[in-house]
């Protein structure tokens, strides 16, 4: 793995992203308040990503459970 060619990469993307932010025109002070919001925001958008993903996967699974536990018994029910 290329780790001078890797640094140069990130370097080359957060060019870009402070030209596309226009946050290459911000006072040092601005840039601080605003790479502080952009992280705390991107921190709690994977948190709550994550939260929901674990909430919806386990509902899945529950769902799937009982469709299959259902089927199972019904069967079993018109064997007898």
């Amino acid at each position: 793995m290329d780790v001078k060619g890797t640094w140069r990469s990130l370097y080359w993307l957060f060019c870009q992203f402070e030209l596309i932010t226009c946050s290459y025109l911000m006072e040092p002070w601005e840039k601080v308040l605003f790479y502080s919001f952009n992280v705390a925001m991107a921190g709690l958008l994977l948190y709550t990503a994550y939260v929901c993903v674990l909430f919806h996967v386990g509902s899945a699974f529950q769902l799937l459970g009982s469709f299959l536990g259902t089927q199972r018994e019904n069967a079993l029910s018109a064997v007898k």
